[in-house]
């Protein structure tokens, strides 16, 4: 399963880095907006700059909500850099835009998707990955990771080849489960990935380790 890390923090995208085990970012305009980034210019360049520390895929997310604006802006951000990934709402548009960037060999990443009706539109309009929000669903007291696994299982079924991305992602256990569940990608903030190197019994068995050995010096 690869990791992207879910931010616009470039010091969050550097310190994931730096760990060795990142594949790859997506952002949003939430996030954007949380770095204090704004208008066109300040937004492009932030691109940039996250596709120069990455050697990955990028998500980065389209504003408009008709076809004619998200195929324009698409276009634009996927001129950015080579590693653009064009983020596409779930709507009837955003399908359709998708198809469009399927057809003019642009990578696309249907987000906000809640459902395996969804997930299936997703896959038949090409889209390169499908964002599956989990942790909203998880919010809405349904099963996430379950809609995880259904949806891996749909496509394996169907040989649909729209990896699925595990997004919302809220703690440690939610990256084993969709893990276990077949998710191609998960993608979370920095604090849910480092929450993996911690268990009490490693903190106990360091403390030993460290304790005998000054009995050896």
């Amino acid at each position: 399963m690869k990791f992207f890390i879910d931010t616009a923090n470039l010091d969050q995208i550097k310190e994931a880095h730096d760990l060795g085990i990142l594949d790859g970012v997506t952002t949003n305009p939430s996030l954007m907006a949380k770095e204090g980034i704004k208008g066109h210019d300040a937004i492009v360049e932030h691109y940039k700059k996250i596709c120069e520390m990455v050697d990955g895929p990028v998500s980065a997310e389209v504003f408009g909500t008709t076809f004619e604006e998200i195929v324009e802006e698409g276009k634009k951000l996927a001129a950015i850099h080579k590693n653009i990934v064009v983020k596409v709402p779930m709507i009837k548009d955003g399908i359709k835009a998708i198809k469009w960037f399927t057809d003019n060999d642009i990578q696309t990443n249907c987000t906000l998707v809640f459902s395996a009706g969804q997930a299936i539109l997703a896959a038949k309009a090409g889209a390169t990955y499908v964002s599956p929000f989990i942790g909203r669903i998880d919010d809405g007291n349904w099963d996430g990771v379950a809609l995880i696994e259904q949806i891996v299982n749909i496509y394996n079924a169907q040989g649909y080849m729209t990896e699925v991305l595990a997004a919302s992602i809220r703690t440690p256990l939610h990256i084993v489960k969709c893990a276990e569940a077949g998710a191609d990608v998960c993608t979370c903030p920095l604090p849910s990935i480092l929450g993996l190197l911690k268990h009490p019994l490693t903190d106990l068995g360091l403390a030993q380790f460290l304790k005998d050995a000054e009995t050896m010096k």
